[in-house]
């Protein structure tokens, strides 16, 4: 049944207003203060229609209590309705909470605001009061949530890095990249390198941005940047050549990433950028590659690249080549 309908079936939901309670008559209807003479009453919320009693709205002290007990001026129009210049989109949930005690809420966060903005008018603090604590729930559920984004493309790698203004800690994770077969530790080092990508990720989230690419070139591959450039770069695989065969190696640096990560720190807040930010980080570490000139550089850590086992009869000697 509609509000207009069940106005309608009410022929006399206002009662009788006293006259001595009326203060003045305007164009609209007739300002009075005080309901207590009425038993049922119509409000006109901002074109919203609602029947209620004078007992519902004096349940709580509030601003609907002042209404009725004449604390409050209110406008009845020519047919009976108190008026009342406010959006009533959310009114009926006013109401069936001083009816009941408590009323569920919405999830959606900005319909939470706007109904505690309709509990603080109407000063109904149980109502305030449940609306700010599903916020802190809320809250406490978003905080405590730690998403990483994934990298579909390059150009929304390039635009996410050049508008963050956290630190952005990559990895670049693609084991089917691959046209060797892996060593036998290889597969449980990629396995701890992820495992310490998401503790790294929970760490310091909301500090530093964590990204995850699928589609790149590298099998495991950290990358930092900060200020929207690369700062350091971790490589974990390398090339093995054994006596028959090529394989892939997946080393798992934990030390070394760690150590970017709490570098790629400085960068936080865009302190990279200020007195002696660049040089502090610069000064820390060795630069193996990087741009010749002005540009600035970029630490790049890599293992050996290519290993040639030789196998003999009394042992295995192992000999590096860069």
């Amino acid at each position: 049944m509609s509000a207009e309908a069940s106005a309608s079936s009410m022929t006399a939901v206002s009662g009788p207003v006293p006259h001595s309670a009326c203060q003045d008559t305007g164009e609209h209807g007739i300002t009075i203060r005080g309901l207590l003479g009425s038993k049922y009453v119509k409000l006109n919320v901002g074109g919203s229609l609602h029947c209620t009693t004078v007992q519902t709205l004096s349940k709580e002290d509030s601003l609907l209590r002042s209404i009725c007990n004449g604390g409050t001026e209110v406008t009845i129009d020519s047919e009976g309705w108190v008026v009342m210049d406010r959006c009533g989109r959310h009114f009926a949930l006013v109401l069936n909470f001083l009816r009941d005690g408590s009323v569920p809420l919405p999830d959606e966060h900005r319909e939470l605001e706007e109904i505690l903005k309709e509990a603080q008018y109407y000063r109904v603090q149980g109502l305030i009061q449940q609306c700010l604590t599903a916020m802190q729930k809320q809250k406490d559920v978003y905080e405590s949530v730690c998403r990483i984004p994934m990298i579909t493309s390059a150009k929304e790698e390039q635009r996410m890095i050049a508008t963050c203004r956290k630190p952005v800690v990559k990895l670049q994770n693609n084991r089917g990249n691959n046209k060797y077969s892996y060593t036998s530790n290889s597969d449980d080092n990629l396995l701890k390198n992820i495992e310490l990508f998401d503790k790294l990720g929970l760490r310091f989230n909301g500090r530093v941005l964590f990204v995850k690419d699928v589609l790149g070139d590298e099998i495991c591959c950290w990358s930092f940047y900060g200020e929207g450039r690369k700062i350091a770069e971790v490589c974990c695989t390398s090339i093995v050549y054994a006596t028959e065969k090529k394989q892939t190696k997946v080393e798992f640096p934990e030390a070394r990433i760690f150590e970017e990560t709490l570098n790629i720190l400085i960068y936080e807040n865009g302190r990279g950028s200020g007195p002696g930010g660049l040089a502090l980080l610069d000064s820390s570490q060795s630069e193996e590659e990087g741009a010749s000139g002005g540009d600035r550089r970029v630490r790049r850590i890599h293992v050996r690249r290519h290993i040639m086992h030789d196998e003999r009869g009394h042992g295995q000697q192992t000999v590096y080549k860069d």
